[in-house]
């Protein structure tokens, strides 16, 4: 009869300590992990995000970049770090498709993580190189069709949101080209730059500047409306490829088991983060778009996470996109 007691004494006790540590916290500095190499757009959104949350949670907030395998191997990372609040994940769709492209795994995206809250949504867009013969995307279809897997088609790894990107273009176009993988888009904007692949889906965080000064070629944009920033760009669907639409939502995911009231803390920053001028106004030049208060809650991205996972699941298993 007196182990009850004693049991609820114990719960009692972990309960008063985690509120001890949650009100300490956080007493060091923060680590996002980044799923991607430098210089890519979710790679931006990090920073951006890392800045602004510095100032609300009073401690640095840093990045890290640990990349491959189209996001898993960062996401690893932080999987099985400390649950303590001081390593997290930035990371985008990327996350809810990893399952139906990589069959083993090391991870579950939904059960071995916790969810803090969307970041922002980032649109798409297809880019070429300076050089590239076509003029517009009419012109650009009939060259893929023509050349096949004579193009290049650059991606950061299976599961990157270019990646998805180009799964969706080459079946609405019914066409295969070569796929050729980066560690993130930032090394592969590299080779775009210099010539040396012909195109890639990459987010508006990172080729806006380059268009604009047009050190490269834009084509269509994945969006459903025109962007106020490319207002000359068509979409995929005013051009009769409605199919080709994607997203890069990003989302904050501390490892699973992580205290409720050091969840909540940072969910507050958070939300405090998307409220910033400073964020808001540097994501709008890029034509990203923050979350609202209401997505950036951890039950929000709990809830999308799950209906991503089954949005993703059937058009990566059509696409045959387990392969490279």
């Amino acid at each position: 009869m007196r182990a009850r007691p004693m049991r609820w004494l114990f719960v009692s006790l972990l309960a008063i300590a985690g509120q001890a540590f949650a009100q300490d916290y956080p007493a060091k500095q923060i680590t996002l992990i980044v799923p991607f190499a430098a210089n890519g757009p979710t790679d931006t959104v990090a920073r951006l995000l890392a800045d602004a949350m510095s100032n609300g949670l009073k401690q640095p907030v840093v990045i890290e970049n640990v990349a491959g395998a189209g996001g898993t191997v960062g996401a690893t990372r932080v999987a099985k770090a400390a649950n303590d609040g001081y390593t997290l994940l930035v990371n985008h769709v990327g996350q809810a498709a990893a399952p139906a492209l990589y069959p083993k795994l090391a991870y579950d995206p939904i059960a071995d993580f916790q969810p803090i809250g969307r970041i922002a949504d980032v649109p798409m867009t297809l880019v070429g190189r300076d050089n590239l013969p076509p003029r517009d995307l009419k012109e650009l279809v009939a060259w893929i069709r023509t050349n096949g897997m004579k193009v290049n088609f650059a991606h950061a790894g299976r599961g990157a949101v270019s990646h998805l990107c180009g799964l969706l273009l080459m079946k609405a176009l019914h066409v295969q080209m070569t796929p050729v993988a980066y560690k993130g888009t930032g090394p592969a904007m590299t080779d775009l730059l210099s010539h040396q692949i012909d195109l890639m889906c990459d987010q508006t965080t990172n080729t806006v500047p380059l268009i604009r000064s047009g050190q490269i070629k834009v084509y269509a944009v994945t969006t459903k409306k025109r962007l106020e920033s490319l207002k000359d760009v068509p979409t995929f669907a005013e051009s009769g490829y409605p199919s080709v639409e994607i997203t890069a939502w990003h989302g904050l995911f501390a490892p699973k088991g992580t205290p409720k009231p050091v969840v909540d803390r940072l969910a507050a920053a958070l939300q405090a983060a998307l409220k910033d001028p400073v964020f808001t106004t540097r994501l709008a030049e890029l034509s990203a778009v923050p979350a609202t208060q209401q997505e950036a809650t951890p039950a929000a991205l709990q809830a999308w996470m799950k209906s991503e996972v089954a949005r993703w699941t059937p058009i990566i298993k059509a696409a045959g996109g387990a392969r490279e």
